[in-house]
Formats: C-alpha cells, sequence, structure tokens
C-alpha cells in the first residue's frame, strides 16, 4: 500500500508540475545550462520569473492550471561536474542582492506552488537542507505555503556528495525536518522495491524522522493535488477540458513564429542588412544551416516540424539559388558503418557479445539493467526490425548492450558513436563518450577518441527503443577532418554573398553530460570562443571577399573578436525555437526589424572572467564588471534609429519609501517602421555595496516611422533598492543617475540621462 500511495503521489505530480521557470543568474558564459535561465541580471530575471508562473498556474482563486517549480534554490550555476559535492561559498550581500530577487519574486509576487532545491551546498549546507534557505527565509520571511521537491537523487547527494549525514537515513530526515517535502529519486527508472522511501522509514525507527514533519509533508503535497483538481469532479475544474487541438494550433505556430522574430539580436551591420530584394546567388554554409535539433535548446517538447535556416531562406527566397555546403565536419555527426572485421568480443572471438533485455515497465538508463532474457555474439552492432533475434521480436521495448574491442587500421583521433532512435549510451574504456536519453527519431550520437593503430579499444554500447518505436541501432565513426572543405569556399566563390550559421548546440552545452570536443567539460565551456573548426570555416569564406553574414546559434554568449571585426553583418539567433528559421530569414530580408536585446554580457575572452567556481559576483556582469566587454549587456541593433527626449524626473526630493515617477518621448527619427526595447538604468548613490549600475525598468514599443510616443515608468520601493555590504536592502538617501535609452549609458546607445535626490533611508524586508 505504501508503494502504491508513493508511487500514486509522484506520477500526479509529474503529469501536473512543470520544473520551470530556471530563474538561477547566468553569473558565468561557461555554464552549460545556462540557456535555460533568462540571463545575468536579477531584475529582469524576476519579472520573467513572475510572468511565467503565473501564465502557466492561471488565475482561477481555486485551481491550479498547472503548477511551476521555480529551480533551483537558490545558489545554482555550475560547474556541472562538482555540482553533487560542490559547496558553494557566497556572502550574505551576493546571495540577497543578486541570487535571490528573481526566487523571491517567483514566490512572493507570483505566488508559485512550489519550488525546487539545488544539488550543491551553500554555506555549509546542502540546499535540500539548508536551514537558511527552507526555514528562515522561504517558510519564514517569504510566507511559502506551497512544497518544495528536491533535484533528482539531490537527497542521497546530502549523504553520497556532502557526507552532511553519517547515514543516507539520517540525510533523507535531515531534509525533511527542514522542508523539502518531495524526494525526487530514480527519476529513470519504475522502482518495485522499497529502496527510495526505505531511508525515511529506517530514519522514523532510529528516531530521526518525526512525525509532525511527515504529516506537515502530506498536507502540502496533498494540498497542492487539491488544488490541481485531482478529488474533484472534472466539471468543477476551469482547465479540464482544455483541447489537444489548441496543440500546434495555427495560433500557436504564429506565436512562435513572433516570438522567435523578437528574439532575434543585431550585433553588428555595415548595411549589408537587410539584404537586397533582387538578390540571385546565395552560398548558404556552416554546418547548423539545415538542422533543427540546434533551434529546440534543452528540456524542449518535440513539434510537429521545426523550420531550419536553410528551408527558412529558401522560403523566403523562392526565386534565389542558394546553394548549402555544410564546410565542416564539425557538429555534423556524419559517419560510416565500423567495419566488422574490426571488431572482437571480450573473449578474442569475432563480433561484439550482445546481451538482450526486456525494458517493458524500465525507464533506460546507463544503470539500467535488468537480467537479460538473451546473450550471443553478434558481427556487429547493426539492430533493425528485420534482424532482430526471434526471442525480442514480440517485445515492444527492448534494451541491448555490445561489449568487446575495436581494433584501428590506423592512428589518429576518431569520431565514434551510434545512429540510432530511442535511448543510447557509448563508453570506451570505461568512460562515456555519447550519450542521449531520448533522441528525435533517428539520429546520430558521437563522441571523440584517439586510437592507436593495432591497439585494441574496449567499449561498450547500450541502446534501447523507446515508446514502441522501430529499433534502430548502428555503430558508426569517422575520422576527425576540421579543416574547412574545398566545396565551400568554391561555392562562396561563385555567389553573390555569404551566410555562414555557426556556432554551439545542446549537444555540446547543457546539464552534467559526456562531451569530448576541445572547450568543452561535462556540459560546461573552458573556452568562451567559437569552436576552431568553424572559426576556420568562417576565415576561408571570408577570404573570399564576398559580403559575409554571420547568423549565431547558441544559448551562451560566444566571443567572436575575429567575426565582429571581418564580418559584414552578425545577427544573434540564439535557439529560437520551432519558427527559428524562418524568424531568421524574416530578419535577414527585413521583413522582420530586429529588436532583441542581449540579457548576457559577451566577454572578449576568459581573461575578463574571474574563476568559474568562484560565485563572488565582484567583477561580474554588467552590474559589478569594470572592463570593456565585445558586447554589453542589453545591446542590439535595428534596421531603423531612435531618439530620446523630454526626459522628466522629480525635480523636488524624493522621501524614502515613495515611489519615482520619470517619463520620456521616443522617436522612430528613421525609415522603417521597428520595435525599440526601452530600458531605464539607475546609478546608485556612493553606498558600500552598490552595483556599477542597474536595470530597473524596460518596456517593448513599436513606432511607424516619424511616430513618437511617451513611455512611463514608476519605479516603486524594490526597484529603488540595493543591498549593503552586509546584505541588508534598502533605500539609499543622496542622489541617483537615471538612464534612459536603447541600451547602458555610455555604451554608444541614444539615451538620455536625468537626476534626482531621495531624502531619508529605508529598510526593506529581504
Amino acid at each position: 500500500m505504501l508503494r502504491r500511495c508513493v508511487t500514486e503521489i509522484r506520477r500526479s505530480f509529474m503529469v501536473s508540475t512543470f520544473w520551470a521557470p530556471n530563474v538561477n543568474i547566468f553569473r558565468d558564459p561557461r555554464w552549460g545550462r545556462g540557456q535555460e535561465t533568462y540571463g545575468e541580471d536579477p531584475f529582469l530575471t524576476a519579472h520573467m520569473a513572475v510572468a511565467y508562473v503565473t501564465g502557466m498556474q492561471g488565475d482561477d482563486p481555486k485551481y491550479y492550471r498547472v503548477i511551476s517549480t521555480p529551480k533551483h534554490f537558490d545558489v545554482h550555476s555550475g560547474p556541472e561536474p562538482t555540482r553533487h559535492f560542490a559547496d558553494v561559498d557566497v556572502s550574505r550581500h551576493d546571495e540577497v542582492d543578486t541570487y535571490q530577487p528573481a526566487f523571491r519574486a517567483a514566490i512572493v509576487d507570483g505566488k508559485a506552488g512550489s519550488i525546487m532545491c539545488a544539488y550543491n551546498a551553500i554555506n555549509g549546507q546542502p540546499a535540500c537542507a539548508n536551514q537558511y534557505l527552507l526555514q528562515d527565509l522561504l517558510r519564514g520571511k517569504w510566507g511559502f505555503q506551497g512544497y518544495v521537491v528536491s533535484d533528482c537523487d539531490a537527497v542521497q547527494d546530502i549523504f553520497n556528495g556532502h557526507h552532511y549525514r553519517p547515514t543516507q537515513a539520517q540525510s533523507s530526515a535531515i531534509s525533511l525536518e527542514r522542508g523539502m517535502d518531495n524526494e525526487c529519486a530514480d527519476f529513470f527508472s519504475v522502482v518495485k522495491d522499497d529502496h527510495d522511501y526505505k531511508p525515511f522509514i529506517e530514519a522514523v525507527q532510529q528516531g530521526y524522522l518525526s512525525q509532525s514533519a511527515m504529516d506537515t509533508a502530506l498536507v502540502r503535497l496533498f494540498t497542492a493535488r487539491m488544488k490541481l483538481g485531482m478529488f474533484d469532479p472534472p466539471a468543477m475544474d476551469p482547465y479540464s477540458n482544455i483541447s489537444e487541438k489548441e496543440l500546434n494550433s495555427p495560433e500557436h505556430r504564429a506565436f512562435a513564429r513572433k516570438l522567435a522574430d523578437e528574439s532575434m539580436v543585431l550585433l553588428k551591420n555595415d548595411g549589408t542588412l537587410p539584404l537586397k530584394p533582387g538578390i540571385r546567388n546565395i552560398a548558404v554554409v556552416g554546418p547548423l544551416a539545415d538542422q533543427t535539433r540546434v533551434l529546440l535548446g534543452n528540456y524542449n517538447g518535440i513539434p510537429t516540424h521545426t523550420v531550419s535556416v536553410l528551408e527558412g531562406l529558401k522560403a523566403e527566397y523562392p526565386d534565389a539559388r542558394i546553394t548549402y555546403v555544410p564546410g565542416t565536419q564539425f557538429l555534423r555527426n556524419d559517419g560510416n558503418p565500423v567495419p566488422s572485421n574490426l571488431l572482437t568480443t571480450p573473449d578474442g572471438k569475432p563480433g561484439l557479445k550482445a546481451e538482450y533485455r526486456s525494458m517493458e515497465g524500465v525507464e533506460l538508463s546507463p544503470g539500467a539493467k535488468p537480467k537479460p532474457f538473451m546473450t550471443r555474439v553478434d558481427q556487429n552492432v547493426d539492430l533493425s526490425k528485420t534482424n532482430l533475434p526471434s526471442e525480442a521480436a514480440s517485445k515492444k521495448m527492448i534494451g541491448v548492450e555490445w561489449t568487446g574491442f575495436l581494433t584501428p587500421p590506423e592512428t589518429g583521433d576518431y569520431l565514434l558513436g551510434i545512429r540510432g532512435d530511442g535511448f543510447v549510451s557509448v563508453k570506451v574504456e570505461g568512460k562515456e563518450i555519447a550519450q542521449e536519453y531520448k533522441t528525435h527519431g533517428v539520429e546520430a550520437k558521437l563522441g571523440r577518441v584517439h586510437m592507436e593503430k593495432g591497439q585494441k579499444l574496449a567499449f561498450s554500447v547500450q541502446y534501447g527503443n523507446l515508446g514502441g518505436v522501430e529499433p534502430v541501432a548502428q555503430l558508426i565513426w569517422a575520422h576527425v577532418n576540421n579543416a574547412p572543405s574545398p566545396e565551400a569556399v568554391a561555392a562562396a566563390k561563385q555567389a553573390d554573398l555569404v551566410i555562414a550559421v555557426v556556432g554551439i548546440t545542446s549537444q555540446l552545452e547543457g546539464e552534467e553530460m559526456p562531451v569530448s570536443q576541445p572547450g568543452f567539460l561535462g556540459g560546461d565551456r573552458t573556452s568562451i570562443d567559437m569552436p576552431e573548426p568553424e572559426e576556420a570555416l568562417v576565415e576561408a569564406v571570408a577570404a573570399t571577399g564576398k559580403p559575409l553574414v554571420v547568423v549565431l546559434m547558441n544559448g551562451s554568449a560566444l566571443a567572436v573578436n575575429w567575426i565582429n571585426q571581418h564580418a559584414n553583418a552578425v545577427l544573434e539567433a540564439w535557439y529560437s525555437g520551432e519558427e527559428g528559421g524562418a524568424a531568421i530569414a524574416d530578419t535577414l530580408s527585413g521583413k522582420n526589424d530586429p529588436a532583441g536585446r542581449l540579457p548576457v554580457t559577451f566577454y572578449k575572452d576568459v581573461s575578463q572572467l574571474p574563476k568559474f567556481e568562484d560565485y563572488s559576483m565582484d567583477n561580474r556582469t554588467y552590474r559589478y564588471f569594470t572592463g570593456k566587454p565585445l558586447y554589453p549587456f542589453g545591446y542590439g541593433l535595428s534596421y531603423t534609429t531612435f531618439s530620446y527626449s523630454g526626459l522628466s524626473v522629480p525635480q523636488e526630493p524624493v522621501h524614502a519609501g515613495d515611489p519615482v515617477l520619470a517619463t520620456v518621448t521616443v522617436t522612430n527619427s528613421g525609415k522603417m517602421a521597428g520595435d525599440e526595447v526601452v530600458q531605464l538604468y539607475l546609478k546608485f548613490p556612493s553606498v558600500a555595496g552598490a552595483p556599477r549600475i542597474a536595470l530597473r525598468g524596460f518596456q517593448r514599443i513599436h513606432l511607424e516611422p516619424g511616430q513618437s510616443q511617451q513611455v512611463p515608468f514608476e519605479l516603486k520601493n524594490r526597484d529603488l533598492s540595493m543591498v549593503t555590504e552586509a546584505g541588508e536592502p534598502i533605500i539609499a538617501g543622496g542622489e541617483y543617475t537615471l538612464s534612459i535609452g536603447g541600451g547602458q549609458p555610455d555604451t554608444g546607445a541614444p539615451v538620455v540621462t536625468g537626476r534626482f535626490h531621495v531624502d531619508g533611508q529605508i529598510a526593506l524586508s529581504q
């Protein structure tokens, strides 16, 4: 009965809660999961958090549409490889000033029904057993009434990684006692015994876990289920009749197109863009131009159709000759079958040892190994529906593990991996070099490995088909050759214009994953430069002298110094979603005026950054960085121009605690209609702890040529506040400098600046 209860609760929350938004601050561009966040600024992230939470949960006074779960509370932003045991030292100033505001807004203003605690420890206590975070702050100062869910296996990390308590039972108990209500355990498997909740039973038996703590957690969890309508007739729940026809509706695809259009950031333009209507011959190079997976980032749904850049360009320019050459092997995941005569079993026979398992009722993962129903020798990894062993033909979900040796005929660096549909994992000498929990159809996953001629290389492959898809798995490889292809240079020479689509993907940056490419480690980046093979390709086509437009795809900042100097135009397209290719084409043609603005600083190189492991905000992000970046936070160009005038700020002193009203007139002084993102920045009185400058307002407006609009801002207590060195939020007395414009002051953006004075000083609650 207990097992059924635990399983039912977990399944309920998996269906009706969303572990989002990720409101961690993107403090360092090397963090692989920064792509999931809203950037480096706590004010911007807080506003996005509230919008996300309220949009997801709905506005019904009794029921949630779904429960939104902001994560990962509260100081968490890499490195990925050390997150299960890292203890982050952070000052109270930086915690209150930078890391907490978005979580506070999501809970206090957005009324999020849940929150997720992180893997790492913070100032000596694991996040999922952190007294200050879970009790003093979350339940105390913020008055949170919802439930806390752990990141998956984070409660186990309290014992295994942090050694915070001497046993798992004591670790599980302290987490529940301090306010973690719902443990995510065994995320990738269906548990059929009691090992997941056994530590809690032992904790009760040993006197570490109180009945009151368990009762409190259950009340919170069942309250959430009630507010999700799980115990009421469907007719009572206004969200129970949302039709599946809403999925992929024309309105939703149009909205995806609009969002993608609005996310485009123009970083450089010498007048090459927008492209002239009569252009006839376009060379498209770069490994990402025809790919769609890159557009979706990570933790994504799978659209019915995703528009690649190449597809978008062909639709936008139907009369032009568009020649596409990837130009580099990098990020292509192309390979040929590994010859069977190079493979031997662990005991030296030709082929590979193959263990076939039934995976029905088991989520596939590297650790999921039910007892094989059959073991045999396969000549190669080349699985399909037509060559399944008869014993496996009747099973909907199978898992296969192949083990053996590969003896290469030549010394060199190789890409080795699997082309398949489902779950794949490849290990070489015990180290995982390629992995995918669920492919998007038949995909190739390859990792880089060095091989010596004639020397046996031990490797293993795990595969499982998911959801009853036809099994497909093939062992493939390729020699590493990252030189620009002559075909790409030839295509550039014959073209009127070259469009290079380059960058990185969520196969390189993301959550704790094996990556074997230079410049990347465990999902993070060790370099922020453009990967060398793509840089070489861009330089090679630029040498032809043809006009060059570079389209960047990436979830984190790239130090594109050479490209910035030599390309005619640079468009930052991010991971822009299912309509991303169409939006990029819209922007290149001028159908869409780019008005996106950078939510992160683009640094020139890693020498401008502190150590990745250092969580101090000193010299980090635009608010505290004292150097000159490649592109500043808030930066972005347009095809039109905007001017600012008529700034109005209070002329008389304002009493601390009173709002400050500011207005400005914005005029489209160019020849095209366009959007402008009006940004308000504050410089604070000279008080220790104040940032160099801080965003405190933004509005997006649309103006026709010659049109003007007055834009008002009201700055309330939190907008006017700063945090002292001791970590106390205050509204400080003294003179403030207020700038409103198309970006930060002193960055080349059009701005107007004024000053106002605040009398007195007041403290704000944390």
